[in-house]
C-alpha cells in the first residue's frame, strides 16, 4: 500500500514510522524545513519539505497512484484543502483527516472526506463506555 502522510508532527510521525515498520510504502510531506530535517534523520529519505495543501507541490508527490492520503497537522483547514486536492485532482480512493476540532468533522464529511478522525471525540466516546 501506497500512504501518503501530511503533517510531520507527533502524530505524523508516529504514523509514518508505524506504516513503514508493517512494510508499507510511506511518503511523509512536512512544510517547516527543520522539522523536515529531524523527520529524515529519524525516517530516512521518505520525508519531502513542502506545503501539503498546494497543488503544485502534490503534483511532485506520486499522488495520483497514492491508496490512501491521510492529512494529520495541527490546521484542520489545511487538512480539509490537502484531502480535498488529493480526492478531486488526483482521485485517491481514500482520504483520512485529523479533525481538532470536533465541531469540523460533520463538515470534513460532506465536502467527501471519507473518514475524519477526532480524537476529542474519540476520548470522549471511551470514558462514556467506561461510565456505561
Amino acid at each position: 500500500m501506497y500512504a501518503i502522510v501530511i503533517g510531520g508532527g507527533k502524530v505524523g510521525y508516529y504514523l509514518a514510522r508505524d506504516l513503514l515498520e508493517r512494510g508499507d510504502e510511506v511518503l511523509l510531506l512536512e512544510k517547516d524545513a527543520v522539522r523536515a530535517e529531524w523527520l529524515s534523520s529519524q525516517l530516512g529519505s521518505v520525508v519531502l519539505t513542502g506545503d501539503g495543501d498546494e497543488m503544485s507541490f502534490l503534483s511532485t508527490t506520486g499522488m495520483d497512484r497514492a491508496d490512501v492520503v491521510l492529512a494529520v497537522t495541527g490546521d484542520d483547514e489545511d487538512n480539509l484543502v490537502a484531502l480535498q486536492l488529493a480526492k478531486k485532482r488526483f482521485n485517491v480512493k481514500r482520504t483520512i483527516a485529523r479533525v481538532n476540532n470536533p465541531a469540523n468533522v460533520r463538515i470534513f464529511k460532506i465536502l467527501g472526506v471519507d473518514q475524519a478522525i477526532s480524537a476529542t471525540e474519540l476520548l470522549l466516546g471511551a470514558m462514556e463506555e467506561e461510565i456505561g
